[in-house]
């Protein structure tokens, strides 16, 4: 483990009950005061403030802020599971629903909160625990995905490993890019357009 990382490691897992509550409170106070003041003023003492315990009992967690937002990037990405694919109509006629529920799911994960979701994308250092995360998340995503584009009729595509690759790429860093930048584009404008793109490029459209 590189000393970057070592930096970012949460010092404690919580193995009892009252453990975990007071983990898990640190860091729904962690969002609040980042979403609230920023990244740079959103300090360790704020965040135990707001969650009501001591900075000594912070640091027995989490040994600097920056350790606080890597754990958030990390929950964020795997609570952004896609669980109801597996309940999809993939029935001759169903492509475009079939897209916009990837489509909208993706647009739900990120719908909470904008501020932290952008602080998130700037300010998160990439510890390895990051990037397992990242990695593993993305590779059920696309499997997922290519599950789907296997079995559906009206999916007319060469290869369905690149076209798994890139719509999950697509959907998701322009869902980011939507949700965490300055709101131009009505979401449901956005919704519209990524499904019409993403649906004319697997049935083959000319």
């Amino acid at each position: 483990m590189t000393s970057a990382d070592r930096r970012l490691q949460a010092r404690r897992k919580p193995r009892q009950v009252r453990a975990e509550l007071t983990r898990d409170r640190i860091l729904t106070a962690a969002a609040h005061v980042f979403a609230e003041h920023g990244y740079a003023a959103g300090t360790t003492n704020r965040i135990a403030e707001r969650a009501r315990v001591s900075i000594g009992s912070l640091y027995q967690y989490f040994p600097n802020k920056d350790a606080i937002l890597a754990e958030l990037l990390v929950r964020h990405i795997d609570r952004g599971t896609w669980t109801q694919a597996d309940e999809l109509d993939l029935s001759t006629g169903t492509l475009e629903a079939t897209v916009r529920a990837l489509v909208r799911d993706a647009i739900d994960n990120h719908r909470d909160d904008p501020q932290l979701l952008r602080i998130m994308i700037e300010e998160a250092s990439f510890s390895q625990e990051v990037l397992d995360t990242i990695d593993r998340h993305g590779k059920h995503r696309v499997g997922q995905v290519r599950d789907l584009l296997a079995r559906h009729p009206d999916v007319h595509v060469r290869d369905l490993d690149t076209a798994a690759e890139l719509i999950v790429t697509t959907v998701e860093m322009n869902t980011h890019m939507l949700m965490a930048g300055p709101r131009t584009i009505p979401v449901e404008t956005f919704e519209n357009e990524l499904v019409a793109m993403v649906t004319r490029y697997l049935r083959g459209d000319q």
